[in-house]
């Protein structure tokens, strides 16, 4: 079975990169969201994605104009649904979110569509029996930034059909990204595994007041030569995601995070997607001469504190 007709789910900083890296390898897209903001703010991701292409990929002006115009944005599930082979969901992390939406999904769907969650962190036994497909579902979770850092995690579990999975993967081929096959469910899969608690140590040391995010990533940079530290990292992942996260953590500390997180998001802060996280794009700071050494005399001006 060839997967050509996609729907991706969330038009998000994730949903709207598969959606375009998928049209941009000639699949048949269509996005869908829950309202016309939430479209338009999609399209806007999609259009400030063709100069990244055109960059980095050095796809052509015509190429990267045709891509956008291929995918279509709808806010009518009933609609979105008709003649899919894959969908892919990118909405966010909280499950309540995730089981209501499989379940409108799954009576609209053609019988033998293949579901795939890019959650970030849950498991897909958790959320299989909602699809009303459980041996048809599965974990494909894209990195940020998906055009040039293109692993794809696919993580089944113990009732996807290896058929299914050997299509995702295929699949994932097909769109220009390279396919890992995990053995089993893993909470936060490979990449999250490793770089979640990196970066819960880092906002924990900056949510109590330890030290500021500049001197994190500084002490970060010169003690590994590491080319950025955990909170450009953080601006890559989306302040967002991030305060999802540590809004649902108990804990006093957790509760600081989320608050100081919050204080930038609520000021349009939320990573590179907006020009602004803790670094302002596209020169931020700690890709300038003399960051490492500096003292913080040179820190960005904004109404929050770094």
């Amino acid at each position: 079975m060839t997967l050509q007709n996609i729907l991706v789910v969330g038009g998000g900083t994730l949903g709207s990169q598969i959606a375009y890296q998928a049209a941009f390898h000639g699949k048949n897209v269509t996005l869908y969201d829950i309202s016309d903001e939430a479209l338009t703010q999609a399209a806007s991701r999609l259009a400030r994605l063709s100069p990244s292409y055109q960059e980095d990929l050095q796809a052509s002006p015509a190429k990267t104009e045709a891509t956008e115009s291929a995918i279509r944005l709808t806010s009518n599930l009933s609609a979105a649904a008709t003649d899919v082979d894959l969908v892919i969901e990118s909405i966010p992390e909280i499950p309540t979110i995730k089981v209501d939406f499989y379940s409108k999904l799954a009576p609209l769907l053609p019988k033998e569509a293949l579901i795939a969650t890019n959650s970030s962190t849950m498991l897909p036994s958790r959320l299989a029996d909602s699809t009303g497909r459980p041996d048809k579902f599965l974990a494909m979770h894209f990195a940020n930034m998906i055009w040039i850092r293109n692993t794809v995690e696919i993580m089944g579990h113990a009732r996807t059909n290896p058929a299914a999975t050997a299509e995702i993967e295929e699949f994932t081929r097909e769109i220009g990204m390279i396919p890992i096959v995990l053995n089993k469910e893993q909470p936060g899969y490979i990449l999250n595994s490793l770089l979640v608690p990196f970066l819960d140590a880092a906002f924990k040391l900056w949510g109590t007041d330890v030290a500021d995010a500049y001197t994190i990533d500084r002490v970060w940079m010169l003690a590994t030569g590491a080319p950025r530290g955990p909170f450009a990292v953080i601006d890559v992942v989306g302040l967002r995601t991030a305060y999802e996260i540590f809004s649902q953590q108990p804990g006093d500390v957790a509760k600081a995070v989320a608050q100081k997180i919050k204080a930038r998001t609520d000021q349009g802060y939320l990573g590179l997607e907006t020009g602004r996280g803790f670094y302002t794009y596209p020169n931020p700071a700690y890709m300038q001469a003399g960051f490492l050494t500096a003292l913080g005399d040179e820190k960005e001006q904004s109404t929050v504190t770094v």
